[in-house]
């Protein structure tokens, strides 16, 4: 059998070829760049364990708990410190907590009496039948007022998107949502009656799953699987086209030995979006593939600083923080790392990682560093009273970080099926298909290896006459 070719080695390209192999699939991983793990950036310095990309795995698939046991890093998972639940969003210029209760809500300064008279209301408010798609933006005003989006939603937003909740589209980005209205006729009624449905298929809301992380951080993961996928895995190898042919796939590739061709029973794609657009697919007849390149990605930069802890007024004890753009700083908001697991900094110290860019500021992401360190360090004063100077930095500039479930992006996943649909032993998976999350990228990664394995062994069965 020839292998199947995987185009990506971040997180969904490496959870394919690691489950292909364990059911007998031989497969190639193509690289383009030098190391694995797309987004996923852990350093250890000066005592210091920075995370660049996310900084926990959502556990909302048994799915995801599974891959952890199969790599065999079950001893090296750490959970976050329980004390570190609590999560903030700015707003007066400081950090409120979110309240964890219903009286919590009532009670919290959060939100004006307005707007938790509006949440009262919100099982009354209609369902939309029209069928119009709506921005997050639109829905949310509808259903909760605009006090919700200015002040939660926004937030909430760019920490998960670095989005536009004007630009986001409610069923693409966030289809959990519209689902529960249209189901339910209510969020509330839908998170309250959705639970036992869930309960069922063995998942869990994203609000309410269970984190985790490694010793050394998220790249534990994806150096584990590259180590399992040996020679299988070729790092600084691009994939310029791909032709189906009689036989299964021919792939030209080049790489710092040349160019050269490699033959496979298949190919699944796990790569970017753009990266996509720029290549050639052959089927029967070529496949245009420019139209991939209209997905946005905004550009973000995460700026991590460790400071002594008596220079941070603020305990920093829970998760971290949100900020919406009303509040009117830079920054979309802070995860206060130290706090969520051990050895993240050096005793009587803490770490902070903060993000800036995305739709919202995004011709601040690409600064240089001191530039970043300096906005980041002024809204941090402000926020959470950082008084001295970082004792540790360093930023990573992504030029195009998140792809953007923008209004009508359900075109580009009908796109998708259809390629598929058009040339048989093509598969694309990752997260401009299946959801942005580590968790999603994870599942889709699994699923993908199961079409894909059961594409081939079947092809593979089938005797060569007929």
């Amino acid at each position: 059998m020839k292998p199947v070719a995987i185009i990506g080695a971040g997180i969904t390209g490496l959870t394919t070829a690691f489950y292909l192999q364990r059911r007998g699939v031989p497969v190639a991983v193509y690289e383009s760049t030098s190391r694995v793990g797309g987004a996923i950036q852990s350093i250890r310095r000066d005592g210091f364990l920075a995370e660049f990309g996310p900084n926990t795995i959502l556990e909302t698939s048994p799915k995801v708990t599974q891959l952890v046991k199969d790599a065999g890093l079950e001893s090296r998972r750490q959970n976050p410190d329980p004390k570190a639940e609590a999560r903030y969003v700015v707003r007066y210029g400081r950090a409120i907590e979110m309240p964890g209760s219903p009286l919590g809500f009532f009670t919290t300064p959060l939100f004006t009496l307005g707007a938790k008279m509006a949440v009262l209301r919100e099982p009354f408010v209609p369902r939309r039948t029209d069928g119009v798609e709506e921005s997050v933006a639109q829905f949310v005003v509808r259903r909760l007022g605009q006090e919700f989006l200015d002040h939660a939603i926004d937030a909430l937003v760019g920490g998960v998107y670095a989005g536009d909740p004007h630009k986001l589209s409610v069923t693409q980005a966030f289809p959990k949502l519209g689902q529960l209205e249209e189901k339910y006729g209510s969020l509330i009624k839908g998170q309250i009656f959705g639970a036992r449905d869930r309960k069922k298929r063995g998942e869990v809301a994203k609000d309410r799953a269970g984190k985790f992380s490694f010793d050394e951080g998220l790249q534990v993961l994806p150096n584990t699987l590259a180590e399992m996928l040996g020679d299988s895995l070729k790092t600084l190898t691009h994939v310029d086209s791909m032709t189906r042919t009689d036989t299964g796939w021919t792939l030209h590739c080049n790489s710092v030995g040349g160019d050269y061709q490699a033959f496979h029973s298949a190919v699944v794609y796990c790569g970017t979006a753009f990266r996509l657009a720029e290549m050639v697919l052959n089927g029967s007849k070529p496949i245009d593939l420019k139209p991939f390149s209209e997905v946005r990605y905004p550009p973000v930069a995460s700026v991590v600083l460790g400071f002594r802890r008596q220079d941070v007024e603020h305990s920093c004890s829970g998760f971290g923080m949100l900020i919406p753009r009303v509040e009117g700083f830079k920054i979309l908001g802070t995860i206060f790392s130290s706090a969520l697991f051990p050895n993240r900094a050096p005793k009587d110290h803490l770490t902070l990682t903060s993000y800036v860019g995305g739709e919202r500021y995004p011709e601040l992401a690409g600064l240089e560093t001191e530039e970043l360190v300096d906005i980041t360090l002024r809204d941090l004063s402000a926020i959470i009273g950082v008084k001295g100077k970082p004792v540790f930095r360093h930023s990573v500039y992504y030029p195009r970080a998140i792809p953007q479930y923008n209004l009508g992006y359900g075109k580009y996943r009908s796109l998708m099926t259809d390629i598929e649909s058009r040339c048989p032993g093509f598969f694309v998976a990752g997260h401009f298909r299946d959801g942005i999350s580590l968790s999603d990228t994870i599942v889709s990664g699994v699923n993908i290896a199961g079409r894909a394995g059961d594409f081939v062994q079947g092809a593979a069965a089938v005797p060569v006459a007929a």
